[in-house]
């Protein structure tokens, strides 16, 4: 099959791939790569293709939700993507998590979707867990560089504007730390697609003390995030 919303070929995706939400995050971040060539902007999914430390890298918009990252994995992975890592925001749904943390991703809750019924065809019960040594590398890279990370488990929501004053509370009872879109999906489909995928995070925003993230903290902590992620990236095999 190939791919409808993707108009690159193969050859232009690399194994390993960061994937976005935000194009323009995925432009900001082509910057670390050597030489990244522009292989997508259809859909407004831009996609670049480079070296990092020698080593060939792709950085890929995922879009927002569930049904939009499901499209980009499995056409990234129809030209070649093998491991993935997610690098987005997300919001704090306990106290301990503060604004501009970094979250690296250990596992991932959600409702019962029609989309996990379209894969699966049934409700089924799916676990949505990252890959063990993603996860451990992103694990090393963060820590080596001394930047505040928690491991916690997630709450995917399929509705950005749905939280009403029990969601914190709910979601946090059960043992997830921040609610984002996208990751339930990710790891889902990683294991039906026998790919590997991680996630990061970074605290955007607070549901249990409020107030966002300033547009130039954003952007210091996703450059500083940055770098460990690509490094922890070219020590997967």
């Amino acid at each position: 099959m190939n791919p409808v919303h993707i108009l690159a070929k193969k050859g232009d995706i690399a194994e390993k791939v960061i994937i976005a939400g935000d194009p323009s995050r995925v432009k900001s971040l082509s910057k670390f790569l050597e030489e990244p060539q522009l292989v997508n902007e259809n859909r407004g999914f831009l996609i670049y293709t480079g070296k990092y430390k020698g080593e060939r890298i792709s950085i890929a918009t995922h879009g927002i939700g569930g049904p939009s990252i499901a499209i980009v994995l499995e056409e990234l992975t129809m030209l070649g993507g093998r491991i993935f890592i997610r690098y987005g925001t997300s919001g704090a749904l306990v106290p301990e998590v503060n604004i501009g943390d970094y979250v690296i991703v250990t596992g991932a809750s959600y409702n019962p979707s029609s989309l996990v019924y379209q894969y699966f065809k049934e409700q089924a019960c799916v676990s949505a867990t990252p890959d063990f040594e993603i996860t451990m590398a992103l694990y090393n890279s963060f820590k080596n560089k001394g930047l505040k990370f928690h491991l916690g488990n997630v709450f995917s929501s399929d509705a950005f504007y749905a939280e009403d004053e029990d969601f914190a509370k709910k979601w946090s009872e059960r043992g997830n730390i921040a609610v984002e879109m996208e990751c339930a999906t990710l790891f889902m489909l990683s294991k039906l697609r026998k790919i590997r995928s991680g996630a990061v995070v970074i605290i955007s925003d607070s549901l249990v003390k409020g107030g966002w993230i300033s547009k130039d903290e954003l952007e210091k902590k996703v450059s500083d995030g940055a770098i460990a992620i690509l490094d922890a990236l070219i020590n997967i095999t």
